[in-house]
């Protein structure tokens, strides 16, 4: 029984073979399985347009043949590849075809905008290059204020991306954008700022991937460092790049709206300062300080610095005090300031050495500038004092060269804030700082930034400002230091060269503004006077003999414009310096205004009592007698000689010499003295040039009738002869110009004395006698040394005083030597001075070109030029036929000759020719 119901059950679960299904009414039955599908579907094939098909003729296009039209459609394709090949190939086609991007540079960047916030990493990147590298490079001239509006909405959209690294990349494009239009951080401050304060919250990101926030960090530091504030006192010329004889006004500019971010900058510090403490347990942690966790504390240190230096120094309305209220001084006290100085909980590299001080550094900086408000103890003072004074004396960092590098990179920080410091310690704590300053500015290299730094600070403290007061106990130890410092200068000077103008400059901007300040503070005048002996060859040394030329022949005009202006404030100018500065004057290579500016100040220095007359007289006689002129010859007759010529120089010279030297004091003090100099190196047989100028600058200084003493007027009567004799053998006949220049002051002195005139015209027979002319050469010329050029010299010198009214009116009372003059040359016929037939030729043709003939209207005719029908070249060719000609030329001259008074003794000496000349 049991069995059977067993099996019934098992018969029952067997499966049906045709299910019947039941339909409800209204619905479409099913098509059977094996029904087939008629249905037929469509789909519209889109062909891009081919290339080859258009013509693209005259078109700018990419490698690939794709004009920039094209290429900006591709840079919306869905295929990331396909958009970052387009932004590759508008790069190349605006590398080859610049203007494209000029003329459509708006239409590029509405369209490029777009891919800031693309999905694609590689894509992103792309565009970053490319606006690097090509965009913002080539729209720098163009407005820019409008293209930076273009972008900027897109960028903040892309700051508020839900993708990490879209936003990243958003900071990172701003950052570029400040790189090249700094501007446009005013214009969108409080939404930047609030832009990375939404990006640093996030501290699971910045611990995790430092490489992105050193990224960003580095955008935010600046940006910082463009908010506008005002430099502390002690901090305006730390910089080398100074203007000369400029100083920084000491009102703020115009406020640019900054005051409306305070808050905002404030919130960013205190979240600035949490990402520090976060980053505090890393250091602890880890085994080294690796890379990028330094440049990511860095940068943070640096944030929180330029922020608090706006907060006390800014361009805003609020006080530092409301400010740096109870939530941010706590903040940095404790979080900040607590954990100073950092040092690592393992062994050091040198490396590592060198980055815990660099940080160190920057923390000191910001407590430095806080010390005022935070009120630190005196333990936390002092901590800070002990790790200043190590980090001037170098004692903290590494001794590689590596360290060595970062210490003079990173010390300046510490710089400006030594003179406050050194005005308000007391004498232990001054003297410590003051000696490791002192060690620094000795010990760093005198071409560095470093150094530069130094001088600005010891500028401070040799000229302090108003802030700075030294108390009396410790007045001897600055005093102390600051000769240290001044005798540094010139000996740095030295050092220095031609190498860094830069910071000779400065140097020199030191040396003057010490100068200008000494007169009201008696230390440093002594001190400053003191320097004159090693300043000296800063100009010029001589050593055995021979002369070497210091940095200042080298240096560019505006340091050697500097350097003469403190020549001015030494209230006694050494002999030696002066001695040193001349020798800079003699030298060709010295430009002229350089020249002429040395001689302006030297005058000045004298006016003022700095000089001694005799110095001065001396330097003025030293000048004139010992300046080279170039080229030798007074008529340069090559082109090269005239582009070298400093003969203008010279005559400028003489004219402001004669100027200066008959304004020093009573005149007749005066030329007494410069008589006495002059005549002296007149004795010495200097060039026609400098003996010119000396002429010159006596003639100014003497009056009607001479004041010149016997003795004078001898020395004079035995060198004017031989002088005139060579002004007469070097110029040309025809450059009457520069004849009268060499001859006229002569003639003024023949004015103004005529027992001069009357020795001049027995020395100059003197010199045609026998026994003088058969000497080879004379010490009272240079050039006129033969007979021949003698006799030629002595009748063109006698036809140019004929020629000037008032010397003929005074040689008129002189026949007796005129006389004597002219039987001298004609005696020399007959003399036993042998001359050869050619001496005697020469000597014929000249006197007859020596010849004046009147013009018409009465005036003189240059020589050998005539009015009378060609007469002179008639006389030459009979002249030329050595005949016994003399009675014809006597025939046709003798009517001229009668019509200029005085002349006739020029008859005479033809008609005596005729007698001895066969």
């Amino acid at each position: 029984m049991v069995r059977s119901k067993a099996s019934s059950k098992k018969q029952q679960k067997k499966g049906i073979d045709f299910k019947k299904i039941k339909r409800k009414l209204g619905r479409k039955l099913p098509p059977p399985k094996n029904a087939t599908n008629t249905e037929i579907k469509s789909k519209a094939i889109v062909l891009p347009e081919q290339s080859v098909a258009t013509n693209k003729e005259g078109l700018a296009v990419s490698k690939k043949g794709l004009t920039l039209k094209e290429l900006l459609q591709q840079t919306s394709h869905h295929n990331a590849k396909v958009r970052r090949d387009a932004l590759m190939g508008i790069k190349d086609l605006v590398i080859n075809h610049p203007a494209e991007l000029r003329h459509h540079r708006y239409a590029v960047i509405e369209k490029l905008r777009e891919r800031i916030s693309d999905d694609d990493k590689v894509v992103r990147e792309a565009l970053y290059q490319l606006f690097k590298s090509e965009i913002f490079p080539g729209c720098a001239e163009d407005n820019q204020g409008l293209f930076i509006s273009l972008l900027m909405n897109y960028i903040f959209n892309a700051m508020t991306n839900l993708a990490i690294d879209i936003r990243l990349m958003a900071f990172k494009f701003f950052d570029l954008v400040v790189q090249y239009y700094p501007p446009c951080f005013s214009l969108y401050a409080e939404k930047i700022l609030q832009s990375y304060e939404d990006i640093l919250r996030k501290n699971q990101f910045y611990l995790e991937d430092k490489g992105k926030l050193k990224t960003t960090l580095s955008g935010l530091v600046r940006c910082l460092s463009l908010l506008p504030s005002k430099k502390p006192e002690s901090e305006k010329c730390v910089s080398g790049d100074r203007i000369i004889h400029a100083f920084e006004p000491d009102t703020p500019t115009a406020n640019t709206g900054f005051s409306t971010i305070i808050k905002k900058l404030k919130e960013l510090v205190l979240v600035l300062i949490n990402c520090f403490q976060d980053f505090i347990p890393l250091l602890n942690s880890m085994p080294q300080l690796d890379v990028l966790s330094f440049d990511c504390i860095l940068s943070m240190l640096q944030s929180i610095d330029i922020a608090v230096r706006f907060f006390i120094y800014g361009i805003h309305e609020e006080t530092p005090e409301s400010i740096c209220d109870q939530t941010l001084s706590s903040a940095l006290s404790k979080k900040l300031l607590g954990v100073f100085p950092l040092y690592p909980k393992h062994h050091l590299s040198v490396k590592e050495d060198d980055r815990y001080f660099i940080l160190n550094v920057v923390i000191a900086a910001i407590f430095l500038h806080l010390r005022e408000l935070v009120c630190p103890s005196t333990n936390v003072f002092e901590k800070f004092l002990e790790f200043i004074e190590n980090a001037l004396l170098g004692t903290i960092c590494s001794s590689s060269r590596s360290g060595k590098a970062t210490w003079e990179k990173h010390i300046p920080l510490l710089l400006p804030f030594i003179p406050k410091l050194a005005s308000e310690l007391e004498t232990g704590w001054q003297s410590r700082i003051l000696e490791s300053f002192t060690r620094t500015f000795k010990d760093c290299n005198p071409e560095s930034s470093l150094k530069l730094a130094c001088l600005s600070m010891i500028e401070e403290m040799l000229i302090p400002r108003g802030y700075m007061h030294f108390s009396k106990a410790s007045d001897t130890v600055v005093l102390d230091y600051q000769t240290v410092w001044i005798r540094e200068l010139p000996l740095l000077l030295s050092l220095l060269g031609d190498k860094q103008p830069s910071s000779s400059q400065v140097v020199l901007c030191l040396l003057l503004r010490l100068g200008q300040f000494s007169g009201s503070n008696p230390f440093l005048f002594g001190e400053y006077e003191n320097i004159q002996f090693t300043l000296s060859e800063f100009y010029s040394t001589c050593q055995e003999g021979n002369l070497y030329y210091g940095p200042f022949m080298r240096l560019p005009r505006d340091c050697q414009e500097l350097s003469i202006c403190c020549l001015y404030y030494f209230s006694n100018l050494n002999v030696l310096l002066l001695k040193s500065v001349t020798f800079c004057c003699l030298c060709s290579e010295l430009e002229p205004f350089i020249f002429f500016r040395i001689i302006e100040v030297l005058h000045a220095a004298y006016k003022a009592g700095h000089i001694q007359i005799a110095d001065h007289i001396s330097f003025f006689m030293t000048l004139l007698s010992r300046f080279k002129i170039l080229p030798e010859n007074i008529c340069p007759v090559r082109e090269s000689d005239v582009k070298v010529s400093n003969h203008g120089t010279f005559k400028s010279l003489t004219t402001m010499l004669s100027s200066y030297l008959s304004q020093i004091g009573d005149s007749s003090v005066v030329f007494h003295i410069v008589e006495k100099a002059i005549l002296g190196l007149i004795l010495l047989q200097p060039p026609l040039e400098n003996a010119c100028a000396m002429l010159r600058v006596l003639i100014v200084l003497d009056s009607k009738p001479t004041r010149l003493s016997e003795q004078s007027i001898i020395a004079l009567s035995n060198f004017l002869p031989g002088y005139l004799m060579d002004v007469v053998h070097c110029i040309p006949e025809d450059d009457v110009q520069t004849w009268r220049y060499y001859i006229l002051p002569c003639f003024f002195m023949f004015d103004r004395s005529s027992k001069l005139l009357k020795l001049v015209l027995d020395v100059i027979g003197s010199f045609l006698t026998d026994s003088n002319l058969s000497l080879p050469s004379d010490t009272s010329t240079r050039y006129a040394t033969d007979s021949l050029s003698r006799i030629n010299a002595t009748i063109s010198l006698l036809l140019l005083i004929y020629k000037d009214v008032k010397v003929q009116k005074i040689i008129s009372s002189f026949r007796t030597e005129i006389g004597s003059i002219l039987q001298s040359i004609a005696s020399l016929q007959s003399s036993e001075v042998k001359m050869t037939l050619e001496e005697r030729h020469r000597f014929q043709s000249s006197v007859l070109e020596k010849t004046f003939s009147p013009c018409e209207d009465g005036g003189e005719q240059p020589r050998g030029r005539s009015s009378f029908g060609g007469n002179i070249e008639k006389i030459q060719g009979l002249a030329n036929s050595g005949g016994n000609c003399l009675s014809q030329i006597l025939q046709n001259c003798n009517g001229i000759f009668e019509r200029e008074k005085g002349v006739q003794e020029f008859v005479h000496y033809i008609t005596l020719l005729e007698h001895h000349v066969k």
